[in-house]
């Protein structure tokens, strides 16, 4: 539970920075505890109508701050968190990033000395309060301030904290990206439906709603995806047929190569 005198800055109000702000105000706190800044006047203005105090200077936004979430875009960021140094120095405030592949060493290194910083992967379904976000946070966080990254990230889904941050570019390829592979699966399984005759939209109706109710089933089950999959699977059946098929084609292995691509890529990114 957060306090209801945190005050949350935000500098970015792009769609990540959208679906936190609306997930925190759907968890009660007051939209006069959320502050945020952002060079479109439109952002600002849609904000605003929200309730949310707004301003086109970042500086002001972190005087203002118990907690300051980065939403901006990776390249940007150094010169976002540089401009930022003068008064990060005299101002105590957790910083959270949620920028693609970019470490909480070179955040250190933009920022002064004991800066507590934490490290976040959110991935899309954040906007609809359905995410998975993993945490990492650097030696200078306390355990008072992983809570509060806690309760904020919770506002939009489930949260998982890393005690290595080399393993966020496996959550990357997991989690960050993942939704992107589902989103392939439903267009494949849509078009394998009309090739056997389906209308287009009873296809998209009938292979989403498959794939949300695969997806909670396995959420609330207490045996893993495998046991699940060979209940399904009648022996001699229509899904035993299919899944020879995956096989035969080497799915798993289509599937491993494609995360370990993806996993390769986010370290690229991050030593760049």
């Amino acid at each position: 539970m957060l306090a209801s005198s945190l005050t949350i800055g935000f500098i970015g109000a792009g769609n990540m920075a959208s679906a936190l702000i609306e997930g925190l105000l759907a968890t009660g706190l007051g939209a006069d505890r959320l502050f945020a800044s952002d060079p479109s006047p439109d952002k600002r203005a849609a904000l605003q109508a929200r309730g949310l105090r707004v301003s086109a200077d970042n500086d002001a936004v972190l005087r203002a701050s118990d907690v300051l979430i980065l939403a901006v875009k990776p390249q940007v960021l150094a010169g976002v968190v540089g401009a930022l140094h003068p008064v990060l120095a005299s101002k105590p405030v957790l910083l959270i990033s949620v920028a693609a592949g970019v470490t909480t060493q070179r955040l250190a290194d933009w920022t002064p000395p004991g800066q507590a910083i934490v490290r976040c992967m959110p991935n899309t379904p954040a906007l609809v309060q359905a995410g998975a976000t993993a945490l990492y946070a650097n030696a200078s966080t306390s355990a008072a301030q992983r809570g509060i990254a806690t309760a904020i990230l919770q506002a939009v889904g489930l949260t998982c904290w890393l005690e290595d941050e080399a393993q966020m570019d496996a959550v990357t390829a997991l989690s960050g990206s993942g939704p992107a592979y589902f989103f392939l699966m439903l267009e494949a399984l849509e078009a394998a439906a009309v090739q056997l005759g389906l209308p287009a939209p009873l296809a998209r109706q009938l292979a989403t709603q498959t794939a949300f109710g695969a997806a909670k089933l396995a959420l609330g089950s207490d045996v893993d995806a495998a046991e699940l999959r060979r209940r399904v699977t009648s022996p001699g059946g229509t899904t035993e047929a299919a899944l020879k098929q995956f096989d035969a084609d080497h799915f798993r292995h289509i599937v491993a190569r494609a995360v370990a691509k993806a996993a390769a890529r986010s370290a690229e990114l991050a030593n760049a």
